[in-house]
């Protein structure tokens, strides 16, 4: 039986009272880890134990550097705070990091280590240890501290709607709403305000290519989309792998994207589709609230968690106790939303910006599902073991948004808006793909072409769109705000090359659905036992545990998006 009621191991190594405030009061603990004779097994075990101790330490202090400045963006200390981090500590440390991980391959202990339990971690290191490159130390620091700009900017952004200020994501209920002249109006705000800051996002962007490009070079390779593909661990799929998904969503799911995009035309009885159409409801249709405030959103989630599986919902419990929660959008609060694991202490924190959307309520499952796999890979013996990839990650996040469906009756009492919201879900389930694909195919042109001028972007962008568009929503006299309109998306920014990983998961959470459907314990079973495996089993074999392939060929691709549009033609 799991337990949510987690606590933070005992210090063995670092003082108990010990905080990250210098390099100089980190740097002695380095060096003991570096000058310690490794003799045995035993020896090399306890050195492991301790260098996983510091680097929880480390990682949970820059994750709370991270969570305050992005909590409020107005607050120069927080963001000063993180630049400090980003600038004096990091960037000592990770000398001190790359000869720790050469030590650990040159101990001949090392092969005596269970070579089922070390594997992957064993080959990250030795993938750091590739990477590494003292030039890029610099260089990666500043790229740490600029591409949280994009938050900053971001965070800043409001228009003013009926007399009232709102920010863009409280805004966006708008779009929602069965006034067209409303959502044009809204739609015209909110992309018009977006357009004020394109200069700066464009300027921010460019820099972050030019000084990515850099550090794929120092590091010996020829773009920085070949790099990362290595820091980011793909293990085992190649750039063909994606440019072969890219084929299977234009020939089998942008089909099911016109015909989505054709019922919502004909429900709201338009002659054609605009850009502000696609959101909304038709006359006489109230916009589904699944909850008022941030405080109802989570004790209706810890009910629907609690049904679904006991566990689960005391996950979501144990953090609105500690105070690992904030949920709704405010002005100076960063975009976006996401699940901050917490080395050390082992309980996450969720941040989010919910409006009362429906797709606020998908937000929060989504996270929690994240925050789940957090407690569920806390017992693993090093902080390494749980540095799982992101394509067993978003499996974890939406398949939850798939398996709570059942129990949405929570959110929605009345059987006609429970319908409408299983269909949204179902329909968006879908439709995401062209957005990640493009997403990811625009990276692809961004970092093989490093030196391309802003018009030749916004060409390439346009271009790639239009490749991924279903084509029946009209846009004329908006294509000034469509041609810019990669600039909201944060992964591009902030975590780049970081997109494709939701579109191989999405086959992934469908693929745990339809097991769900077959059988429901067994299903959560799987669930649970992948994701308590963290990163101590390679992508594939997480993906087997979880009773489910690891594969985006276009003919499974076809297969699942098939079993999705049955399920979505019982509900229309």
């Amino acid at each position: 039986m799991q337990n949510a009621h987690i606590t933070a191991p005992p210090r063995q190594f670092l003082p108990k009272d010990f905080t990250v405030t210098t390099w100089d009061a980190l740097q002695p603990y380095f060096e003991t880890l570096q000058n310690r004779e490794i003799n045995s097994k035993a020896d090399l075990e306890q050195w492991l134990a301790d260098l996983s101790e510091l680097e929880a330490v480390i990682s949970e202090d820059a994750c709370w550097r991270q969570i305050r400045m992005t909590r409020d963006t107005a607050d120069k200390s927080f963001e000063e705070a993180f630049t400090y981090f980003c600038m004096e500590i990091q960037p000592k440390l990770q000398p001190y990091a790359d000869a720790l991980n050469r030590k650990l391959l040159a101990s001949p202990h090392k092969d005596q280590l269970d070579e089922q339990l070390y594997f992957t971690y064993l080959r990250n290191v030795k993938k750091q240890v590739q990477l590494f490159n003292e030039q890029n130390i610099p260089i990666q620091a500043e790229l740490s501290v600029m591409a949280q700009q994009f938050g900053v900017i971001s965070g800043a952004m409001t228009i003013n709607v009926n007399g009232q200020e709102y920010t863009l994501q409280q805004a966006a209920k708008f779009l929602e709403n069965p006034d067209r002249n409303l959502r044009e109006e809204v739609f015209t705000k909110t992309n018009t305000r977006r357009l004020q800051d394109k200069e700066k996002l464009d300027e921010l962007y460019s820099t972050l290519v030019v000084k990515r490009h850099q550090v794929a070079l120092n590091a010996g390779y020829e773009n920085y989309r070949d790099y990362k593909f290595v820091e980011l661990g793909r293990f085992e799929y190649t750039k063909e792998d994606c440019f072969q998904f890219h084929t299977a969503i234009k020939e089998h799911i942008l089909p099911l994207v016109r015909q989505s995009l054709e019922r919502q035309r004909m429900k709201l009885g338009l002659d054609e589709l605009r850009p502000w159409d696609g959101d909304a409801e038709p006359a006489g249709t109230v916009p589904l609230e699944p909850f008022k405030s941030g405080e109802e959103m989570i004790s209706k989630s810890i009910e629907c968690f609690n049904e679904l599986r006991p566990f689960f919902g005391e996950c979501l419990s144990v953090m609105k106790d500690m105070g690992r929660l904030d949920l709704d959008s405010r002005k100076n609060k960063a975009p976006g939303g996401y699940n901050c694991p917490l080395a050390e202490t082992g309980v996450p924190f969720i941040f989010m910006n919910a409006a009362g959307q429906m797709k606020d309520l998908t937000t929060m499952v989504h996270e929690g599902g994240h925050a789940v796999h957090s407690f569920l890979s806390h017992p693993l013996k090093l902080s390494a073991f749980k540095e799982y990839p992101m394509e067993i990650a978003e499996v974890a996040s939406m398949s939850m948004e798939l398996f709570t469906m059942d129990h949405w009756h929570i959110f929605f009492d009345k059987p006609e808006e429970l319908r409408r919201a299983k269909l949204q879900q179902l329909e968006r389930a879908i439709t995401i793909f062209p957005w990640i694909a493009t997403i990811d195919k625009f990276q692809h042109w961004i970092y093989e072409h490093p030196q391309h001028t802003t018009e030749e972007r916004t060409t390439a962008w346009t271009r790639i769109l239009d490749e991924f568009s279903p084509g029946n929503v009209n846009w004329e006299g908006f294509e000034h705000f469509r041609a810019s309109s990669w600039q909201r998306q944060l992964h591009l920014f902030e975590v780049p090359f970081y997109y494709i990983e939701y579109g191989i998961a999405q086959l992934g959470a469908i693929a745990m659905w339809k097991q769900y459907k077959e059988n429901p314990e067994q299903a959560l079973d799987n669930y649970e036992k992948a994701l308590s495996l963290g990163y101590t089993k390679a992508l594939r074999e997480l993906y087997t545990a979880a009773g489910i392939r690891f594969d985006f060929s276009p003919e499974y691709v076809k297969e699942l998006a098939g079993f999705v549009q049955e399920e979505i033609n019982k509900i229309v």
